[in-house]
């Protein structure tokens, strides 16, 4: 890897696109977590299959935007396979750019895009989401699904995000958070796991959103699904572990159940939050 293009990303991006561009993260993603959506799922019971909770978080994600449809334009930042982009094309016929850093999810990607037939509504470009390539006011609905954890500056993504946002326009995310309360060193294994020295939290969203002119309406709280989804996940890979053999590294696999674990112990002792958040931008006066 040329210095070069390391020296595009800030530190904390570089990071995350170093983790999901390697073989180990890029296996496991797409034959572990599902290779369509890699976020948090919303479930139903205990045993539901990744793919379909995931899938749900997408869906619920849409019902809350109003008004989408064909003449939606949709921006999505940290878009990992572009999931959404191609749920919101089918279902709503919305043209989607899905930007994101990783090279390597992003090919796999564009190929889905034309497995699925809708290369020509959703298209997938390498980027970072804390200097986004676009004009003011050029997106009607700015997504984001558990991504903006990974910045380094995370006002800036924000900042990035309202200013693509045209006037009326709506802002949908979730990210893994921390509660508002919760005391910094119970994060310390989380935080060590993922290579980030904080997370967000509803209260820094919110304040920070509306102090950036969006007007905040509401956060649906799913904090409950963060240890279902993250044990939910270990649980599949464990049963999958030998079908991983030569394409997930043993190693990866150990860390990779004991940084999960370190989530599902977060979840339960109430230290995590996350939900779906929606935000629009007034309309110019």
């Amino acid at each position: 890897m040329s210095s070069v293009v390391k020296s595009r990303y800030a530190s904390a991006e570089e990071t995350a696109r170093e983790y999901y561009n390697s073989p180990d993260a890029d296996n496991f993603y797409f034959e572990v977590w599902g290779g369509e959506d890699i976020h948090v799922g919303l479930y139903r019971d205990a045993q539901e299959r990744v793919y379909d909770a995931s899938r749900r978080t997408v869906a619920e994600m849409a019902k809350r935007v109003p008004g989408l449809g064909p003449g939606t334009r949709v921006l999505d930042i940290g878009s990992g396979y572009g999931g959404s982009g191609r749920y919101l094309a089918h279902e709503y016929g919305c043209p989607v750019t899905a930007l994101n850093i990783s090279e390597t999810e992003n090919e796999r990607g564009r190929q889905k895009n034309r497995d699925q037939g809708v290369n020509h509504l959703v298209e997938i470009i390498d980027g970072s989401f804390e200097d986004l390539p676009f004009e003011d006011a050029s997106y009607d609905v700015v997504w984001s699904q558990d991504a903006i954890l990974h910045s380094g500056d995370r006002r800036r993504v924000l900042e990035e995000a309202v200013r693509v946002l045209r006037p009326g326009g709506y802002f949908v995310f979730t990210d893994p958070m921390q509660d508002d309360r919760c005391p910094q060193e119970a994060l310390a294994p989380i935080l060590e796991r993922i290579h980030l020295s904080t997370l967000g939290s509803p209260g820094f969203y919110q304040r920070t959103l509306t102090e950036l002119g969006l007007e905040d309406l509401g956060f649906e709280d799913h904090s409950e699904m963060i240890a279902r989804h993250y044990g939910r996940i270990r649980e599949v890979l464990v049963n999958e572990e030998d079908n991983l053999a030569g394409t997930v590294s043993e190693g990866y696999i150990e860390r990779m159940k004991r940084g999960l674990q370190h989530w599902v112990d977060g979840g339960r002792a109430g230290h995590l939050r996350w939900g779906i958040f929606l935000f629009r931008k007034p309309e110019e006066a």
